[in-house]
């Protein structure tokens, strides 16, 4: 039987197993798709895959007539700064973004189609 351990290299040992193993692809799989009328924040847009990239909803505010918008932001691994993203399609309304998004969310370096929207 093995015993617990308490020391630093065994606990890097696991995160380097897990963050070996634990990424967009797996992520994606393990997420439930969400429609984009129901976008909350802590939502994620995640593209799956090597390399795959997700972007996190971060605010949101809704107007009297239930119309959403929503701020996102990413980093990247290895872990690092995170970033607000800048709305490319629309200089009035950046950084925010439309949930009545037509088309694609194009992020300035990724583009995500609204199915690709997952919860936890």
């Amino acid at each position: 039987m093995n015993t617990p351990s308490d020391t630093h290299k065994n606990f890097r040992n696991y995160m380097d197993l897990i963050f070996n193993y634990a990424g967009t692809l797996s992520l994606s799989k393990s997420l439930h798709s969400k429609n984009i009328k129901d976008i909350s924040i802590g939502d994620v847009f995640i593209k799956g895959g090597s390399p795959g990239h997700a972007v996190i909803v971060v605010d949101m505010a809704v107007n009297e007539s239930g119309d959403k918008i929503f701020m996102i932001a990413q980093s990247y691994m290895p872990a690092q700064e995170t970033q607000i993203l800048r709305n490319i399609n629309d200089d009035e309304l950046t950084p925010w973004y439309s949930s009545k998004i037509v088309g694609d969310l194009v992020t300035p370096q990724w583009t995500f189609e609204t199915n690709q929207l997952k919860t936890w």
